[in-house]
């Protein structure tokens, strides 16, 4: 039992970071529950009300974050509402549609149709789709960042512990 609680735990923790790529996989979510899992298949004694806590305001702080450093991406480039929505759209779609390049082009032809739909010429649209593509890239950076942060934590916990 105690492999196959490691197995799940580990496999949680890649599925979350791999959640960074693909939009779609439960990434914060997964990493989270893979500390409910390691409580179940050993202890939760070594986890105090700190360590929910802080794991939690890592969780709150990614997911906004996530959604507003994107965003704001686009709007920083003069993009409207249509285009911040076709950009998460094209996000979650674009990796299951253009395997290998969907992550970029999706956000990036959901942020130019959104802005041509509404009468912008093309130039303006392609840069906020250039403000899309910085914006989602600061966001995975930052969610990657929040993500190992959370995961160090959980180690320094069970460590300490």
């Amino acid at each position: 039992m105690e492999i196959i609680g490691w197995v799940l735990v580990i496999a949680l923790f890649i599925v979350g970071m791999l959640g960074t790529i693909y939009p779609i996989l439960p990434s914060v979510v997964a990493i989270y529950f893979a500390f409910f899992v390691y409580g179940w298949f050993f202890t939760f004694n070594e986890f105090g009300p700190w360590f929910w806590i802080i794991e939690t305001v890592i969780v709150v702080v990614l997911l906004v974050a996530d959604y507003l450093v994107g965003a704001y991406g686009t709007k920083k480039f003069g993009g409207s509402r249509l285009a911040v929505i076709l950009s998460i759209v094209g996000m979650v779609i674009g990796p299951f549609v253009i395997p290998a390049f969907g992550l970029i082009l999706g956000p990036l032809i959901g942020a130019v149709s959104a802005e041509l739909i509404q009468g912008r010429d093309w130039q303006n649209a392609l840069r906020v789709g250039w403000g899309t593509v910085l914006g989602l890239f600061a966001s995975a950076v930052v969610k990657i960042i929040l993500q190992l942060a959370m995961i160090g934590v959980w180690i320094i916990w069970i460590v300490a512990n």
